[in-house]
């Protein structure tokens, strides 16, 4: 199945999103967050990533969704250092990203599809 790693600068909010997006998944998801730096104050760390892709990879690949600023340049570093093309960041909003990513991925979806569900997020609107 796909895993999802969701990196925001708090620890607090990237431990949310994955509990949302892995209520979303129906249990089926594997979503781990990777939130904070080593010491567990804002910003980010690409140890916790690394070790995030890690825990959510089973070899069928994973989505990384990200907050802002040095998370997705985090993100980008370490899709540039990984071997292949079984990484891939999310240009999506963190949250609904994350819940579409999920659901999806609980449906055994491809690498790929679970991808664009997670980008397709942006394009729902909360108003007309």
């Amino acid at each position: 199945m796909v895993g999802i790693v969701i990196i925001s600068h708090s620890r607090t909010l990237a431990e949310g999103v994955a509990e949302v997006a892995r209520a979303m998944g129906v249990g089926k998801a594997v979503v781990e967050p990777a939130g904070g730096d080593a010491e567990g104050r804002l910003g980010t760390s690409i140890d916790l990533v690394e070790q995030a892709v890690a825990a959510a990879d089973d070899g069928d690949g994973v989505v990384l969704l990200a907050d802002l600023g040095s998370s997705v340049l985090t993100a980008k570093m370490l899709i540039e250092d990984a071997e292949g093309d079984a990484v891939l960041l999310a240009d999506a909003p963190l949250v609904e990203g994350a819940v579409a990513a999920a659901s999806m991925a609980a449906t055994g979806a491809d690498l790929t599809t679970v991808h664009t569900a997670a980008e397709s997020a942006r394009d729902h609107r909360k108003t007309n």
